[in-house]
């Protein structure tokens, strides 16, 4: 059997997730206790059934999307003190690349950003960045070969 994918959150994100799931339950019950429309509209199926079915769809799916993903978050929690020299999920790292310095928060896929600066540790960036050291260099090949010298590596309560 195939394992399931984890999906790292931070206690933010948990709870964005959870809200958005309440609010489709919320949703799909107030949708199915009203008025349905009739299938049929003279000898055609009615549009505003189909359209009603479509967003039905679209809500069960979301729900059982949002199900799987509670059903495997890990949380970000984080690193010992001794493990907070070392980048992991939820460090915010400085890095200088070209000449140029950047800050990246480490997140999970799922809360990913990069233009607030929150990258995913799937991305080719965050998963070379992983596991390393303040002062380490890190060759990042995506699509051109790019280095990345770690300066500063922090976390905070996340």
């Amino acid at each position: 059997m195939e394992e399931e994918k984890k999906f790292y959150l931070t206690k933010e994100g948990v709870e964005k997730i959870k809200k958005e799931y309440e609010d489709l339950r919320a949703l799909k019950l107030s949708k199915t206790s009203g008025e349905i429309p009739k299938i049929w509209h003279s000898e055609d199926l009615n549009p505003e059934y189909l359209s009603f079915q479509e967003d039905l769809s679209f809500i069960e799916t979301r729900i059982t999307e949002l199900e799987n993903i509670m059903k495997n978050a890990e949380l970000i929690k984080l690193p010992s003190k001794e493990k907070q020299s070392i980048v992991n999920l939820g460090a915010k790292v400085l890095v200088q690349v070209e000449g140029q310095t950047d800050e990246f928060v480490i997140v999970g896929s799922l809360e990913a950003n990069p233009s607030l600066g929150r990258i995913s540790n799937e991305s080719p960036v965050g998963r070379a960045l992983l596991g390393h050291r303040a002062g380490e260099e890190v060759m990042v090949s995506s699509p051109i070969k790019t280095i990345y010298k770690i300066r500063k590596i922090k976390y905070k309560n996340i």
